[in-house]
């Protein structure tokens, strides 16, 4: 039913295949190695980021929440499988060690090792308490969706019931990120305060698995998560509670007065959208290979608004366009693969030009399209939105303009 009434679902779950196939045959893994290693490993975390892009685009497109935060639950989701990872990586090399000694070590001789290992850079040997479920997988990726959804969820109850809206909640949600952040970087924190965690890319029981052929596997597990949240977010706005979502972006006043629950909408899908960004998050790290308080900077919540604005706000291809076409093309001009534009009297060095050069794009794009890289999808396809010239889209003085709707 979903895909008959937007073929588009369709269209976009066939190419995310088709790309997935073609990577794969192209792979150093399971192919003719004209792609590196490397290459795939940053399509795969590509593929995340346009997750996170999704996830943005339906709580900031749809619902009109303009949350400068995301990438917080982006970042707690790669904390929460991290610690599993490290954790259970130190404890293979701690126990291949003391099987060595005279005396069989005993378990709480192994985890001492084990937390030596990991938090003797920040000069302490003991196991934190937000460790104590390091070591059960399951746990963790529990956690993954629990720690993010209920911060979220706790934040979001507490700014919605008070009716904050508009920019002050951008700050507000940014001042979040930025306190988390701060207190991520102490020492004490329990996540080893600026060193983060490292190694990540080598998953523990998989050691004599070439990086090759795990990259592969991360890459098909972000499609597949891209793609059914791609579902998901398609079912969610294709019906009523997507139509409630975007009335209360349009008039929130005027919802509440038809008897909705705005406050439960809004507090729904930011808690929805964290969660999806937190498993995001998981998936990208593992092939980033280390995480630190740095990546909760709320420059990166910008950057993610960014990518959804040029993409196209308020299309869900156009949120997962705008991702990945700013992140391949920020990876090619802060690479070092862009040619320097010689000027004569300037040489301009693009790794230290590209956030110029994306904000300017991100300004072009808010005053002359603001439907982002989708309008051209939508001028391919034919859609068109209706030419009111001004006319009210309702039958009172107080209903939205076309250039309010189009906002």
């Amino acid at each position: 039913m979903l895909i008959r009434k937007y073929p588009s679902v369709l269209i976009f779950l066939a190419v995310l295949a088709i790309f997935t196939l073609v990577v794969t045959i192209m792979s150093q893994a399971y192919g003719t190695g004209a792609i590196p290693t490397s290459t795939v490993k940053l399509f795969g975390k590509t593929l995340c980021l346009a997750l996170a892009a999704l996830a943005m685009d339906l709580v900031w497109g749809y619902a009109g929440i303009l949350s400068l935060g995301h990438m917080a639950f982006f970042a707690l989701g790669g904390y929460m499988i991290g610690m599993w990872l490290m954790y259970a990586r130190t404890e293979e090399i701690v126990t291949a060690t003391l099987a060595n000694a005279p005396i069989p070590a005993t378990p709480d001789e192994v985890q001492q090792g084990i937390a030596g290992q990991i938090f003797g850079v920040v000069g302490s040997t003991d196991l934190p308490l937000t460790w104590t479920f390091a070591g059960d997988l399951k746990i963790q990726l529990l956690l993954v969706l629990l720690v993010p959804g209920l911060f979220a969820f706790l934040f979001g109850w507490l700014a919605f019931r008070s009716r904050v809206n508009g920019v002050y909640l951008s700050i507000l949600t940014q001042a979040m990120t930025l306190a988390l952040a701060l207190w991520l970087f102490q020492n004490d924190s329990g996540f080893r305060g600026n060193n983060g965690l490292s190694g990540l890319q080598n998953i523990p029981g998989l050691t004599d698995v070439p990086q090759s052929t795990i990259s592969i596997w991360f890459l098909w597990a972000s499609a597949l998560a891209l793609g059914l949240a791609y579902i998901l977010a398609s079912w969610l706005v294709s019906g009523k509670f997507g139509s409630v979502i975007r009335a209360i972006r349009d008039d929130e006043a005027r919802v509440r007065f038809l008897g909705y629950s705005v406050e439960g909408y809004k507090l729904f899908i930011f808690t929805l959208t964290a969660m999806i960004c937190a498993i995001a998050g998981a998936l990208y790290y593992p092939q980033a290979g280390i995480i630190n308080p740095a990546e909760l900077a709320p420059i990166a919540s910008i950057y993610l608004a960014v990518w959804v604005a040029i993409g196209g706000r308020g299309r869900l291809y156009g949120a997962v366009i705008g991702a990945i076409f700013v992140s391949l093309l920020s990876s090619w001009f802060t690479g070092g693969k862009a040619p320097d534009g010689n000027l004569g009297f300037y040489t301009i060095n693009w790794v230290d030009w590209w956030q110029v050069l994306l904000g300017v794009a991100f300004v072009l794009v808010t005053l002359f399209a603001p439907r982002g890289l989708s309008s051209i999808i939508d001028a391919v396809a034919g859609l068109r939105h209706p030419m009111r010239r001004g006319k009210d889209l309702g039958p009172d003085l107080g209903a939205l303009r076309e250039k309010e709707a189009e906002a």
